[in-house]
């Protein structure tokens, strides 16, 4: 009997998205892990990889389709030479359960990027021996590599499918299932806004890309349902620009390079740390506290925004972080990001500062429940032991979500923050 192959959810916000290229033909011979298309969701391009062995028999959506829903049958596999029947519906499956309350992911903003919503997933069925396990190709390399066995794991990805964060929570690494609480029901979507005309001014009509549909979606959704608290610092730089220098100097072997950022990000994971009542997420009727610090970073891309995460940034020597974010930031503009790469994520940090934008209030990215804001670093007349100095100075604002964080916790974080900026020394430590 001929199987359906769905258009596929491959990322927890994904509604729809554009089915831009096959990669194979009618009546080629498909195997299990084989790339059969290319599709465009609201973040990149990613690649749809077969998951049932057989062959091509008919392609029902091509190439170039927009708009596609996620559930709509887009191809028929089987037997060679099969009879493929009327597939009428080619139309997105009914859902059965609600949505669920967002886990950790990144967010979309003006200042950040979208942030995944996660879907209820049923738990996949126990494997019966013989049973192919699905799972995705890093997935299974990191379980072979940390001696997990798969068999044992339960799937969080699409159709019960073993991803890298159920590795990383079967290893103790704090992944998606270590920070799984249990959340109240989302709230109903924001009615859609009203088509506006245009003015009758020589203008142009530019259709919003997926992207931008999810960067307005959240940015309004974020608004309305979080209060927001704002907090701002004035930070000396001067102690932290010296380090860097010297830092550089004994880094250019390496090929290496700090930039103000890298030591922001280590900054404020260490403060997370110190101050852990402002590492959580709030969700619903429980409180989500996390013993690590996933930094997500806000990279500009082309249409729009993308935050990937600097893993466990706390424990991250600043040459390792520094890595790590450059290779990020250079696959995130390819769009070859992989999900796991920028779906998680305990707090974000957006820096303007190249713009030479002295301050702002930046919208945090839900669920996580505080994102910071760096302006640029500046000559000003600064008080130092009593005398007005000249200084470079930096403003820093915390954006936190009150329904989880005190002021007090903020404030807290806050001055933690400036304390490790100003005296650097102990982001080496």
């Amino acid at each position: 009997m001929p199987t359906e192959l769905k258009m596929p959810a491959l990322s927890p916000t994904m509604e729809e998205g554009t089915l831009a290229k096959w990669l194979v033909k009618e009546g080629d011979a498909i195997s299990s892990g084989d790339i059969l298309a290319e599709i465009e969701t609201d973040k990149a391009t990613m690649e749809f990889e077969a998951v049932d062995e057989g062959t091509l028999l008919k392609i029902l959506v091509e190439e170039g389709t927009d708009g596609v829903a996620v559930g709509t049958v887009i191809a028929m596999i089987g037997e060679e030479g099969e009879e493929v029947g009327d597939v009428s519906q080619a139309a997105p499956e009914e859902k059965s359960a609600p949505e669920a309350a967002p886990t950790p992911d990144k967010g979309y903003g003006r200042d950040s990027a979208p942030a995944p919503e996660s879907k209820a997933v049923a738990p996949a069925a126990p494997k019966k021996d013989g049973e192919r396990i699905k799972a995705s190709p890093l997935a299974r390399r990191l379980a072979e590599a940390q001696g997990i066995d798969l068999t044992s794991l339960t799937g969080s990805g699409p159709s019960g499918r073993i991803v890298r964060a159920d590795i990383d929570a079967a290893a103790g690494k704090g992944g998606a299932k270590a920070a799984a609480a249990p959340a109240a029901s989302a709230p109903a979507p924001a009615a859609a806004p009203a088509e506006v005309e245009p003015l009758d001014i020589p203008h142009e009509v530019e259709k919003l890309s997926n992207m931008r549909k999810t960067i307005a979606r959240r940015l309004t959704e974020a608004k309305q349902q979080i209060p927001h608290i704002y907090l701002t610092v004035d930070i000396q730089l001067d102690a932290l620009l010296k380090l860097r220098s010297q830092l550089n100097k004994s880094l250019e072997d390496r090929g290496i390079k700090l930039s103000v950022n890298d030591m922001l990000i280590k900054a404020q994971a260490l403060a997370l740390i110190e101050v852990p009542e402002c590492n959580v997420s709030f969700a619903g009727s429980n409180l989500i506290k996390y013993s690590r610090a996933d930094i997500s970073v806000a990279v500009s891309i082309d249409g729009g925004l993308i935050t990937p995460i600097v893993a466990g940034a706390n424990d991250k020597s600043l040459s390792k972080i520094s890595t790590e974010v450059k290779d990020l930031a250079g696959r995130a503009k390819e769009g070859k990001l992989a999900p796991e790469e920028y779906q998680g994520g305990t707090a974000s940090i957006s820096n303007m500062g190249m713009f030479g934008i002295k301050s702002f209030d930046a919208v945090i990215n839900p669920p996580q429940a505080m994102i910071l804001a760096v302006g640029a670093g500046e000559k000003r007349p600064y008080i130092i032991d009593d005398s007005v100095q000249i200084a470079t100075i930096m403003s820093a604002t915390g954006s936190f979500d009150h329904r989880a964080i005190d002021g007090a916790d903020g404030a807290k974080f806050m001055q933690a923050f400036k304390k490790l900026v100003e005296n650097p020394m102990g982001l080496v430590a």
